[in-house]
């Protein structure tokens, strides 16, 4: 089974129901609550959203997040990976630190809405329509 690393933004898409994106992450997030595909994303991931979905739900941004963490594996964060991220030639830290939590826990792939972030990368980069409709 593929290793997908899912990034912030298709978590978001997800939770917030983002118009024009909550389809495609709702597709692949029904794949992996039926157990067809393993979705990771970084521990950074749930700290990010938590602080986003925070401003919008007040105090149910924690029930939700209990809820979704069923739905993947969470990457641990740890000082290799901060390090590669701060020597890296990502303009933006917060991609750079997903980028190599991705690649030093060997996923296949990076799924984003942001594909322009991940440039000159050695994992290959989809959109979740992209990844759903590929085959």
């Amino acid at each position: 089974m593929e290793k997908l690393f899912v990034d912030t933004n298709i978590v978001l898409d997800l939770l917030q129901k983002r118009p024009g994106f909550f389809e495609g992450a709702q597709e692949l997030f029904t794949l992996a609550d039926k157990k067809l595909v393993t979705l990771y994303v970084s521990a950074l991931t749930i700290a990010n959203t938590h602080f986003l979905l925070q401003k919008h739900l007040k105090g149910e941004a924690r029930k939700v997040l209990a809820k979704f963490k069923i739905l993947v594996e969470i990457l641990p964060l740890d000082g290799k990976i901060l390090e590669l991220a701060m020597v890296s030639d990502f303009s933006d830290f917060e991609d750079a630190v997903q980028y190599y939590t991705a690649l030093e826990n060997e996923m296949d792939l990076i799924i984003t809405r942001n594909k322009k972030d991940f440039k000159n990368v050695s994992l290959p980069v989809l959109t979740a329509t992209e990844y759903l409709y590929r085959k």
